[in-house]
């Protein structure tokens, strides 16, 4: 409902019913907004409702989906149907690296990688992800939600986390949060139906309870507009890159074409995958691109 938020008091069950609240004038008069995920200080009224009163710092926050305090990202890319892009799984990246968030690349419909027409092709980018991503740190998960491989161990995972699902239309979201959270069948239909042909956003986020954790059942990010994103420095955002940059001859040095550069040494020798540096290099042009529009 507009204008209300919905507040789940410290200590009570998660099954409660959360109290339904009104914000502050005063969040208006400072452009500031509770968002799904906060901590608040409320103050329960006498019709048994509540006014939200103080939004405490947060640790995080993504533009898309509009979401805070989350500290696990987990990003679900399929194997098959649709197929795996390296770009779009390192735009994904840059978006959770800018925001601070621990990332999880999760691979699903490993059933149709083993049994599809294209399953040589779908198992050789599944140790191209695992040869790329693992080394530098990224965990990486394969699942089927239709075999239950790998649900539990990422039920697991989740636990004691404020998680959110993100990845493109079709790559299995929905379902994998129905063989998560049983009886969910619902909110991931919605979901599922939001995320028809053309149409990858939903203006409405919710936690749902899954252990002793909290997934956001939104179908995650779209558009990632780096300009938008407010992302200055591209190669902060790749950590090898970022890990590299110390070493660099010159301080904001760009990696593309500077002299003493520890990254460009690194390509050379084999020890940045190409995939990522290439991606790299043409997001920096969108970048460009897009503030020469402006």
């Amino acid at each position: 409902m507009s204008g209300y938020y919905y507040v789940l008091p410290q200590g009570a069950d998660k099954d409660s019913t959360p109290i339904q609240c009104r914000g502050r004038g005063i969040f208006k008069k400072r452009g500031e907004s509770p968002l799904v995920g906060d901590l608040v200080e409320f103050e329960a009224t006498e019709n048994g409702e509540g006014t939200v009163d103080f939004i405490l710092p947060r640790v995080s926050e993504l533009i898309r989906p509009q979401v805070a305090n989350i500290d696990l990202a987990v990003l679900v890319f399929s194997l098959t149907e649709p197929a795996l892009s390296l770009t779009l799984l390192d735009k994904f990246l840059v978006h959770i690296e800018h925001a601070g968030i621990q990332a999880l690349l999760c691979l699903s419909k490993q059933d149709l990688a083993r049994e599809g027409e294209d399953t040589e092709a779908a198992q050789h980018m599944m140790q191209e992800v695992i040869r790329i991503y693992e080394p530098i740190g990224y965990e990486v998960m394969t699942t089927s939600s239709s075999q239950g491989d790998g649900t539990e161990l990422l039920l697991g995972r989740l636990q004691g986390h404020l998680s959110v699902f993100a990845g493109q239309s079709g790559v299995g979201k929905s379902s994998l949060l129905n063989a998560l959270v049983p009886g969910l069948s619902l909110e991931t239909n919605a979901i599922s139906n939001k995320l028809g042909r053309g149409k990858h956003t939903t203006r409405h986020v919710e936690l749902v309870s899954i252990g002793d954790g909290y997934v956001a059942d939104t179908p995650g990010f779209s558009q990632l507009d780096f300009t938008e994103l407010g992302i200055e420095e591209l190669g902060s955002c790749f950590r090898e890159m970022r890990e590299l940059a110390p070493d660099c001859k010159f301080r904001g040095c760009t990696h593309m074409h500077e002299p003493d550069c520890a990254v460009l040494d690194a390509m050379e020798a084999g020890t940045i995958a190409a995939s990522r540096y290439e991606n790299y290099l043409q997001f920096m042009a969108e970048m460009k691109e897009k503030k020469r529009r402006y």
